[in-house]
């Protein structure tokens, strides 16, 4: 007589979630950004079994092996983990992460980010955490210090942790699309249109259609999708506006945030440095508040970043005795709130302050020029004798705020006095934040749609990835 295993009602959920799981990773995903965000979406689905052939990650930028040092703005890891390398481990920076999961599973996710990014670093023994603990006493007649502990990764290792991460995803199955700009996107149909030069495409997803251009080489793709991540960084941030504006999506106006990047010898501040090394100032007024932003030190180098066709500029720092060069630069950033349209304030005043295709330098001291890139080369920059093109961009009440702060940084640092420059502008673009379900990112209207990073006005690696890992979490559930 044939023996028959008794199948109870717990034996009978567990195989309903097994075959609704199974199903759940039968959906195509499309991720439309190779940054931060979107890459640790794509690592955390296929770290748990979804199948890499599933998935399409798109980027108008080149992979780690083709993009070279100076492609900051798009490319594998976007901006941020090519150029930067600082990973801030604190809820209330970098943008809105805890809000949405709580701030235990906040950490979580953040912790995931710097474990990927040690996984695939070539010495993650390198890998050191500044964490300040008190403030010191000569900042407070003029400044605050945000405290609050950072991961330094070493900008000079992004670059093999890139292509390292990147053969680990190919492995698993994961397709690209390079050099590949995503130009509209239909939120009711579930597919979107991207023109690409690429000759050759990966056969293992679905696309709709493919037409050639009238120059016989660029390619008109049609992705189809069943769940979309929308992880674009800055330089799709207007895309993003164009989407909410398009679908009529509810959304939060964001601040603007805009302002210089500025440079001295490291002598001058380090005292601050031994307390915080990376030290963020800050000042707050009614509608205005000012920070020091992205600082570097030791072997710090002013980065050139071309963002809807003008300069602006940001900053990293090189790993090793043999980078060094005994200088420091940080944004100084201002966070005016109230103006009405954000995104195109900031664009008129980054427009105002281009000269000849390229940004300003100014320093009080005469014999002080735009430095070095990590490069060799010399940064691109106009030099002017005044400060006035910064007053004429954002008009006289905003330049004097970062005016004052520099002449506040001069009462606590004596020493430096005009050995100082400033290179205009710095700015970071934040289109309207979308309205999202907090259980996993998606529009209310669109539960297939997801957006993460800089689209949901993410200011930091650390959140952008914790995003992602979000998102990719709750798809695999």
């Amino acid at each position: 007589m044939a023996q028959f295993a008794r199948i109870g009602p717990s034996s009978v959920r567990i195989k309903l979630l097994h075959l609704s799981k199974l199903k759940y990773m039968e959906k195509k995903i499309v991720i439309v950004g190779a940054g931060v965000a979107g890459i640790n979406a794509a690592t955390k689905l296929v770290d748990n079994g979804y199948p890499g052939e599933l998935i399409t990650i798109i980027d108008m930028g080149n992979d780690p092996h083709n993009r070279l040092p100076e492609e900051v703005m798009t490319g594998m890891l976007g901006a941020g983990g090519w150029s930067d390398g600082k990973l801030t481990y604190h809820t209330e920076i970098g943008g809105q992460l805890a809000k949405y999961c709580g701030e235990e599973k906040a950490m979580e996710l953040m912790d995931q980010v710097i474990s990927n990014f040690r996984r695939f670093h070539p010495k993650p023994e390198e890998i050191f955490m500044s964490d300040p603990q008190e403030e010191p006493e000569f900042i407070k007649p003029y400044f605050g210090l945000r405290m609050f502990p950072v991961w330094h990764i070493g900008s000079n290792f992004l670059h093999e942790i890139a292509k390292a991460w990147y053969s680990y995803l190919v492995d698993k199955g994961v397709s690209f699309h390079w050099e590949t700009k995503v130009t509209d996107i239909n939120f009711n149909e579930n597919h979107l249109k991207a023109k690409s030069p690429n000759k050759l495409y990966p056969e293992n997803h679905e696309i709709l259609g493919v037409k050639t251009g009238l120059d016989g080489f660029e390619k008109t793709l049609y992705f189809k999708y069943d769940e979309l991540i929308f992880a674009v960084g800055k330089s799709g941030i207007d895309f993003g506006k164009e989407l909410a504006e398009q679908y009529t999506l509810p959304t939060e106006a964001k601040s603007v945030q805009i302002g210089v990047r500025f440079e001295a010898p490291q002598k001058y501040f380090q005292k601050l440095i031994d307390v915080s090394y990376d030290f963020k100032l800050y000042q707050k007024f009614d509608n205005v508040s000012l920070r020091s932003f992205c600082t570097n030190n030791n072997a710090a180098f002013v980065a050139v970043e071309e963002t809807y066709g003008d300069v602006t500029y940001n900053g990293h720092a090189k790993k090793g005795e043999e980078f060094r060069n005994n200088m420091t630069n940080f944004g100084i950033l201002m966070e005016i709130k109230g103006i009405e349209d954000p995104f195109k304030w900031s664009r008129e005043a980054v427009q105002k302050l281009q000269i000849n295709g390229t940004g300003t330098y100014y320093s009080p001291n005469k014999t002080r020029k735009p430095g070095i890139t990590s490069e060799n080369s010399t940064v691109s920059a106009i030099q002017v004798d005044t400060m006035d093109v910064l007053f004429d961009a954002l008009g006289e009440e905003y330049a004097q705020y970062i005016e004052d702060f520099i002449t506040n940084m001069q009462m606590i640092f004596p020493e430096m006095g005009d050995d100082w420059g400033i290179y205009m502008p710095e700015v970071k673009y934040l289109s309207p934040e979308p309205l999202v379900n907090y259980t996993d990112l998606s529009l209310n209207e669109f539960p297939n749609v997801h957006f993460v990073g800089d689209a949901l006005s993410a200011r930091g690696i650390t959140v952008s990835g914790a995003h992602g890992i979000y998102v990719a979490e709750s798809l695999i559930k």
